[in-house]
């Protein structure tokens, strides 16, 4: 049941000054400390007393037993893929060319939008303010994209794909690949909430010129660069057959390493692909939530982040839940890493906040724009209700964020100042009929895609089940 004493409407004013519990600050958690939103913008911060002196004119929104932070930032997505997220799990790894691949051939212009639309709206919903998509297959434009995302309010770092084809790659097609790259950054660099990237989906898939260029492009250009490195086993075996090393020495050899670089997943890397990553300062999106899925490894964030490598922490399009994402960050380094060397902090919390806030707009090339609760930075923010029970015998807030928060608990969510979500859902669209249309749209799309599946349902496994145990009775 919501207990909250303010409403939506007393957060929809131009100028809201805002009297939380708690700010989650960059430095830490804070008590009585009060924010001024204007104009977007992150205004002021000082102390209650302060800022209602300060500005007379305001009324201030008392927040009891609320807690601000940072809106969360997805470090790595897929938008026009997490309509199909129910088909990633129980899968062997490389989903993508059975899954993927086909759905998105698929996609037209109306489920490009469509699913753009409810991806943002799941996002917005885990508390993610913002996303960086890696790019979709699909050849619609990213105008439908743009436009679902400028509907819901999400920011997003949006990738176009640049990929050659490597063993079919000329001149001119790369020429014409960076030509329109060119046009893609042109056309978004100004965009309010819309921030333009490029991508190679994996080393494999293009030349090397063509890694090179597209690397450099984006350094000149002062946005980032994407491609998956490492996450799988079959993808580094293949780069050794191939090239006669791992995909993410192939990228350091050709020159696409860089402080403009974010490659995705790197689960699988070793102690000289971390130093590498380390000198070149190349960041990494860390997807834990990916890894227990349909991954063969988990990245080693924590040992990263003691060697001041760059990540964020990403959904993969796996499941759109920031509270959720920060426990599976915590709970897979602890299994994995922690456990095996008595390491029972793994982090000690605040950490995975960290890389899911301030660190990953840093990753993710937004940490001028947001990331932090700062004075000139645009607000991108969640209010979160402490008055409930799991936190009423809270000893440290903080830590339990990472270990107790829900997503239930996020009672609105602020990008760039506006309110997209109250209570879990928006007030100025109808999401109840987008799912309606969805959910029609995403079975004719299965039905239609030639994808091969190999885990049986949870029901069918069932009866699988049901039918081996019978056997081995019958056999005893």
């Amino acid at each position: 049941m919501n207990t909250a004493n303010f409403s939506a409407q007393q957060l929809q004013a131009e100028r809201l000054l805002l009297l939380p519990s708690y700010i989650l600050l960059k430095e830490g958690l804070v008590q009585d400390q009060a924010i001024l939103v204007e104009n977007g913008i992150f205004q002021d911060i000082g102390t209650h007393v302060e800022l209602t002196k300060k500005y007379p004119d305001i009324v201030p929104v008392k927040l009891q037993d609320q807690l601000i932070m940072p809106g969360m930032i997805d470090g790595h997505h897929h938008l026009t893929q997490s309509f199909a997220k129910s088909l990633a799990y129980g899968e062997p790894s490389e989903i993508f060319k059975r899954i993927w691949v086909p759905l998105e051939s698929n996609l037209n212009e109306q489920f490009v939008y469509l699913c753009t639309k409810l991806a943002a709206l799941e996002s917005l919903r885990g508390g993610f303010t913002t996303v960086c998509d890696a790019g979709t297959r699909s050849e619609i434009g990213m105008q439908l994209m743009v436009r679902a995302l400028e509907e819901t309010g999400l920011r997003c770092v949006l990738s176009l794909i640049c990929n050659d084809g490597r063993a079919h790659s000329t001149l001119e097609l790369r020429q014409n690949i960076l030509e329109n790259a060119q046009i893609f950054i042109k056309s978004y660099k100004q965009h309010k909430n819309v921030h333009p990237s490029l991508a190679i989906s994996i080393p494999e898939v293009a030349s090397d010129d063509m890694l090179y260029e597209v690397s450099k492009l984006c350094a000149n250009s002062n946005i980032i660069f994407q491609v998956h490195v490492n996450e799988h086993l079959a993808s580094v075996e293949r780069s050794i057959i191939q090239q006669g090393m791992r995909p993410l020495e192939h990228l350091a050899k050709v020159g696409a390493l860089g402080p403009q670089t974010l490659i995705a997943h790197a689960t699988m890397l070793t102690p000289s692909e971390l130093l590498l990553l380390q000198r070149t300062d190349t960041a990494v999106s860390y997807n834990p939530v990916a890894s227990q899925w349909k991954g063969n490894a988990v990245a080693s964030a924590h040992l990263m982040h003691e060697l001041n490598i760059r990540f964020a922490l990403g959904t993969d399009a796996t499941r759109a839940d920031g509270f959720r994402l920060l426990d599976a960050a915590e709970a897979t380094q602890k299994l994995i890493f922690g456990i095996p060397t008595g390491d029972c902090s793994t982090g000690g919390g605040w950490m995975w906040l960290d890389h899911a806030t301030t660190a990953g707009a840093e990753a993710v090339g937004l940490s001028q724009l947001t990331g932090s609760i700062s004075i000139g930075k645009q607000a991108d923010f969640l209010i979160i209700d402490l008055d409930t029970p799991e936190f009423c015998t809270s000893q440290d807030i903080t830590w339990d964020m990472v270990r107790l928060c829900q997503r239930d608990q996020i009672q609105a969510v602020f990008v760039g100042g506006r309110i997209c979500l109250w209570q879990g859902w928006p007030l100025d669209w109808d999401a109840k009929e987008l799912m309606c249309r969805m959910k029609v749209l995403t079975k004719k799309a299965i039905e239609a895609s030639p994808i091969q599946k190999l885990h049986p349902t949870a029901e069918q496994h069932r009866q699988l089940h049901g039918q081996t145990s019978q056997q081995q009775s019958v056999h005893i």
